[in-house]
């Protein structure tokens, strides 16, 4: 029995979710949700399946409370119950919109288009030593799709080109490997996707899409999976197959697994082939990146303003290409050439020309954990593994050199003794003989740190 009260209570709160929702997300989640039976004190609600269940408790849980009955404090008097299959029910299949890149038809070949950003190639990616080793890697699983670095692991900052290099690698399979078919899709799309098939009841077709029709499966942001338990279950086996049947996997991701919030078979399954950090471009890079952007555009860019922009531009690609286009409105808008003092007036709040301040260890420590890609708790932390130790050493190295404090207080901010202060000095002195990639990475905090003093 449902009664009119319940009834009108659960269609307030649809009412009060759609307006903070966008339209998809509506009809993908809320819009499939039947009340079953219902009570004063505890409501049935009909779902289709267990990932709707899981969406609504995880998003909406203490807005249900708001509105509906409670059990307890937090927790909403809700009991679920799975839709039944419908005998005969129509498959109505998810159409993407034309992709940019022709394909010979598949046997599904309406029920995926892939769509690859024709801007995104190779030969149009900036090669610098911060991503050297990223894009030989992707150009080594092009080539030889399912042969090496099965998953391909590329995670990194915003901007820096990761979705570049998986648009590059489908080109390059589309061009090269005729016989192969490639499917890139984020991982939100993928999770939408599979709840839309699911409601659709054409999940069967969806994984038999996947894995028969699908050779080289590039995913992009997965660390859009987690606390979503069911659906990392779901594309946990959909890599387990992948990887049992020799098909290629690359995924993109701002965070190492092993800072990812998934189950430890995920993170595994990740770490079977290549992880490689796409690393902040260095200053020449940065320049290169500009350069190629006003020759695209057809700006006339002096190299020494090309150099005051890199030189206070330095965490995000995106904002090298942002600035050239507003560079190149201005310069055609107003009629005049591109000069230090057109930049200042025109990305003045990009420049960060604040006037230099003294560098905290708070800093220094920021700037590690960015560059190394790890937490700045970590930092502070006892562990003893590589991944970690050695940016600690760097973190301590660095502060020394650029923080006027005794060695007895830099101990007790990193809660080490002075020998230890030193000792980790002297360590990471000797290895920048030794390795040029550790160099690099120290002289990328230096610069970030400049950059954040103007």
């Amino acid at each position: 029995m449902i009664t009119c009260d319940t009834q009108e209570a659960w269609t307030q709160f649809l009412e009060y979710v759609k307006e903070r929702c966008s339209k998809t997300a509506y009809e993908n989640w809320l819009a499939p949700i039947r009340v079953q039976e219902a009570s004063d004190e505890e409501i049935t609600l009909e779902v289709p399946n267990i990932f709707v269940q899981d969406y609504l408790l995880s998003n909406y849980k203490k807005d249900l409370c708001s509105f509906l009955p409670v059990k307890a404090p937090d927790e909403p008097a809700l009991k679920f119950v799975i839709q039944a299959p419908k005998k005969e029910a129509k498959p109505a299949p998810v159409v993407h919109e034309s992709t940019t890149t022709n394909r010979s038809p598949t046997l599904h070949s309406n029920f995926y288009e892939i769509k690859l950003n024709n801007r995104y190639q190779f030969s149009s990616f900036i090669e610098g030593t911060s991503n050297q080793f990223i894009k030989s890697a992707a150009m080594g699983v092009a080539r030889r799709p399912g042969a090496s670095y099965n998953p391909l692991f590329i995670h990194g900052g915003v901007g820096l080109g990761k979705t570049h290099i998986l648009h590059s690698i489908g080109h390059y399979v589309i061009e090269h490997h005729k016989n192969l078919r490639v499917q890139l899709i984020t991982t939100e799309g993928f999770i939408n996707d599979l709840v839309e098939n699911l409601r659709q009841k054409t999940i069967d077709r969806m994984k038999r899409f996947y894995r028969v029709d699908v050779d080289v499966l590039l995913i992009d942001d997965i660390q859009f999976l987690q606390n979503r338990l069911n659906f990392e279950e779901e594309f946990c086996v959909l890599l387990d197959h992948f990887a049992n049947n020799g098909k290629q996997v690359v995924m993109t991701s701002d965070k190492p697994p092993s800072q990812l919030k998934l189950s430890e078979r995920m993170k595994a399954r990740m770490e079977w082939g290549l992880v490689a950090h796409m690393g902040i471009p260095d200053l020449e890079t940065r320049v290169a990146i500009l350069s190629h952007k006003a020759e695209e555009k057809g700006l006339d860019l002096p190299n020494d303003v090309a150099f005051f922009i890199a030189e206070h531009l330095f965490y995000n690609v995106r904002q090298l290409e942002g600035a050239v286009n507003r560079l190149s409105a201005h310069s055609r808008l107003l009629g005049v050439n591109v000069t230090k003092d057109l930049v200042t007036n025109t990305l003045g709040e990009l420049l960060q020309s604040a006037p230099r301040e003294k560098i905290t260890v708070e800093q220094i420590l920021k700037s590690v954990a960015s560059v190394f890609q790890v937490r700045v708790s970590d930092l502070k932390g006892t562990t003893r593994i590589k991944s970690i130790a050695t940016p600690r050493q760097v973190a301590m190295y660095l502060s020394k050199l650029l923080v006027n404090d005794s060695l007895m207080s830099l101990g007790v901010f990193f809660n080490k003794t002075h020998s230890t202060i030193l000792h980790a000095c002297k360590t990471v002195e000797q290895k920048m003989k030794e390795d040029d990639s550790l160099k690099h990475q120290i002289d990328q905090v230096k610069q970030s740190l400049h950059c954040q003093q103007g």
